[in-house]
């Protein structure tokens, strides 16, 4: 059969990859997109959405808890965890036929199969129906990630689960230990814990959601032992001993180890890229612990061939590979494309209370040799955020004392998820703290909260 040409061709249908395979058919571009498993990848079908929708269902749960705070009255409240499952995988499902239908509709070529350089602009398929062959002047990588698995660690599916055994459990755990606290960890962890598990959080750093401003990793801490989770920080987990029903698990602290008993472990201790089977040494292509290595266009530094989303580094974040596979095809269709900038990138957790931040954290700030200004506001002085019976939370704003740059905004609480894309605009458009300050937001919501936390840089907060 004759190799079938394009003008690009993208490697995975994850968000960067479907989406560098849409833009680039709107430009123009005659567009395959080879995929091995689900169309819309890791993010749509194993992460992102299938979580939010556990995550919502254990929110009503704890809702349905605490419905006399309400004045309501709701009787035997539980769940059925494979109901609650069902009704997230149906949503994954849904979201994939939504991929499925918008590549159709923009007249991209999908291809199911392993995907594999073969020379210069060459890419072979193995198909369930043999081998194909596809050329291209222009081929991207978006094959993303998957869970990183440490020696001794390793998941089972039965004791010790990855985030995909986490999405599709066969039992409800009773006694459960969860492996690492960045985003993943912490919202398994709360998704569990609200559901009724005794959970117990290990993070070998010096606090939990590292790469949060300290403030917020200190007050979300509060809140989750609060809520009965077990926090253990500077701890490691040295070994897992498998029985009947048990996992014994190792913890050092402090420079002694102790043992404790688990019926379920859920490691989250990071991603490694899928670099494997797809010929890129031999193209040339420079990987650093399994990511591609790319400059700020995404380009490997081999001609024609570009990398995108998780394969090509921190930030792990389908946002973030959405934007690069826009950015890419606009390269590629030759139009003016602007390069991605990590600190206008929002990271979003979404435990309970949520976690979002963008930019620096204070200390980085200060590290970068900024004299700076900051503001916190706290959700208890804020009417919507007691209307909703959710009054625990922070907002903290970072400001350049010298010229009034947003260098950062750091939320905890309700809704801070959907709050935190304020300040992604303002950090967008170089905004100071003078625009923030003449803003006007609406009454009553939980974004005068952002209002506030800048006034209260400048000594001007009206409502503490």
């Amino acid at each position: 059969m004759a190799a079938q040409s394009f003008d690009m061709i993208v490697i995975g249908a994850g968000p960067g990859g479907y989406v560098a395979a849409i833009r680039g058919a709107q430009l123009g571009l005659k567009v395959a997109c080879i995929e091995r498993e689900n169309l819309g990848g890791i993010c749509l079908n194993w992460g992102c959405i299938p979580t939010k929708a556990l995550l919502r269902s254990s929110e009503i749960f704890h809702l349905m808890e605490r419905a006399k705070d309400y004045g309501l009255k709701a009787g035997d409240v539980g769940f059925d965890l494979e109901a609650v499952v069902q009704r997230s995988r149906g949503v994954a499902k849904q979201m994939e036929k939504g991929v499925t239908g918008l590549l159709k509709k923009n007249k991209v070529t999908t291809v199911m199969g392993e995907a594999k350089l073969a020379g210069k602009g060459k890419v072979t398929v193995k198909t369930k129906d043999g081998t194909e062959e596809l050329t291209a002047k222009n081929i991207v990588i978006a094959t993303g990630a998957r869970a990183r698995e440490l020696p001794g660690l390793e998941a089972d599916g039965d004791l010790v689960w990855t985030y995909r055994h986490a999405l599709v459990p066969k039992r409800m755990p009773k006694k459960l230990l969860v492996i690492g606290s960045g985003a993943i960890g912490i919202e398994f962890a709360s998704f569990y814990n609200t559901l009724g598990a005794e959970t117990t959080v290990v993070e070998v750093m010096d606090r939990i959601l590292p790469v949060e401003d300290a403030e917020v990793s200190a007050f979300a801490k509060k809140q989750f032992q609060k809520q009965g989770m077990t926090i253990l920080e500077k701890a490691g987990v040295k070994q897992l001993d498998r029985s009947k029903g048990k996992v014994t698990a190792h913890i050092e602290m402090g420079g002694k180890v102790e043992k404790h008993e688990f019926d379920t472990v859920i490691s989250a201790v990071g991603i490694v890229g899928n670099v494997e089977g797809l010929g890129l040494e031999e193209a040339g292509v420079k990987i650093d612990r399994s990511h591609v290595v790319v400059d700020e266009y995404c380009r490997t530094g081999v001609d024609g061939l570009y990398a995108i989303g998780d394969i090509a580094g921190a930030p792990w974040l389908a946002h973030k590979a959405s934007h690069e596979g826009v950015m890419v095809a606009e390269l590629i269709a030759g139009e003016h494309a602007h390069p991605i900038k990590p600190n206008t990138i929002a990271g979003c957790t979404y435990c309970q209370p949520q976690i979002a931040s963008v930019g620096l954290t204070e200390a980085k700030a200060k590290e970068a040799g900024y004299e700076v200004k900051v503001g916190k506001f706290p959700f208890i002085g804020n009417g919507k955020a007691v209307a909703l019976g959710e009054p625990e939370g922070l907002v903290k704003t970072i400001f350049d004392a010298k010229t009034g740059e947003l260098l950062g905004a750091h939320m905890v609480g309700a809704e801070v998820t959907e709050l935190i894309q304020g300040y992604v605009v303002g950090r967008t458009l170089e905004t100071t703290e003078a625009e923030l300050i003449e803003t006007v937001f609406p009454h009553p919501t939980l974004s005068e909260m952002m209002h506030e936390s800048v006034l209260a840089a400048y000594g001007r907060a009206l409502h503490i």
